[in-house]
């Protein structure tokens, strides 16, 4: 049973992975590098220093690398403001802490956009905790950003909501068991595939099920 919920936000809580792959794709373009969007959006959930190198590929990652994280940032900020809530994100987090769980908001966004996006969902009220790009060495699918999370509340045992195959490997290498959403573009088999208990295609959807989740009631 567990103690802490772990809620990522990019494209969980906040519907932006579509924001980030347009921002990567223009970053790219700058540099005379063309990626379908495609492409670009399956990358989407993996941090910026683990991105490019797997999008781009080595020989990018080496002659580019830190001016393409610069140029998504620049490009990112022209975006941010069409970011909104998912339906329901609020209400969600209210329940699971109203449950008696630590609750955690992890991302690896810099400070500026993980403040804009708990604005968006009116969570700073509600979390025990949340993280940044400042308190992870590695990001996802490296486990740093789950590890941290866990820490900052003094937690025994979590459990991780994200929509993307690299929350769940993230907190699979620490034996964090995840409930997935749909919200991130990958199929139900895909996440289950690398190891999601559950897989919904909303937050409304996951609400509605709490009970029959490990986000029941704490230990």
């Amino acid at each position: 049973m567990a103690d802490t919920a772990i809620f990522d936000v990019d494209g969980t809580l906040v519907d932006s992975n579509y924001q980030h792959a347009l921002a990567w794709h223009r970053a790219f373009r700058r540099y005379g590098i063309t990626k379908p969007l495609w492409r670009i959006h399956r990358g989407i959930g993996m941090g910026g220093d683990t991105f490019v190198p797997e999008v781009g590929g080595k020989d990018v990652e080496a002659e580019h690398g830190d001016e393409l994280r610069a140029a998504w940032a620049e490009e990112f900020d022209r975006l941010i403001g069409e970011v909104a809530p998912f339906e329901g994100a609020h209400e969600l987090l209210a329940d699971v802490k109203d449950r008696g769980f630590k609750l955690v908001l992890a991302s690896s966004g810099s400070t500026e956009i993980v403040d804009a996006f708990l604005d968006l969902i009116d969570g700073k009220g509600l979390a025990d905790a949340w993280t940044t790009s400042d308190d992870a060495e590695k990001s996802k699918p490296e486990p740093d950003i789950v590890r941290t999370a866990l820490a900052k509340v003094d937690g025994a045992s979590g459990v991780m909501v994200g929509d993307s195959v690299y929350d769940v490997i993230a907190a699979g290498k620490l034996d964090v068991p995840t409930l997935a959403l749909r919200t991130g573009g990958f199929s139900t088999e895909e996440l289950t595939g690398v190891g999601a208990v559950r897989v919904f295609d909303s937050l409304l959807e996951l609400r509605e099920h709490l009970d029959d989740t490990p986000l029941g009631r704490p230990s």
